[in-house]
């Protein structure tokens, strides 16, 4: 399994879909479905039985998941390509516009 170029927290710029150019933080991936969660991005409507959770039920705005291709990291920003690099003896990130090291 390849490592991801996106993670948990980065903000990211939708590049494809409906809700293209909205940015949000990634709240969650699925690695091996390859999708992530943004927030805010790909709203659904689920309609929703009461529960104990919520007695009420009724109709409820969530996000759904999104393609890890139609998202871009945005740093500093800028929407830009991830790479990786060694530094030292260790494997970082690197924003591909400016040659950044990311984390």
């Amino acid at each position: 399994m390849s490592m991801l170029k996106i993670r948990k927290g980065d903000t990211v710029k939708v590049i494809a879909g409906k809700d293209c150019n909205a940015e949000g933080k990634v709240l969650s991936i699925d690695v091996k479905k390859r999708k992530v969660l943004v927030e805010g991005v790909n709203m659904i409507t689920k309609h929703a039985k009461p529960s104990q959770a919520n007695p009420n039920g009724g109709i409820i705005q969530k996000e759904a998941p999104i393609d890890i291709s139609n998202v871009m990291l945005v740093y500093k920003g800028k929407a830009t390509r991830v790479g990786f690099k060694m530094d030292g003896d260790k494997k970082v990130r690197f924003a591909k516009a400016t040659g950044e090291v990311i984390d």
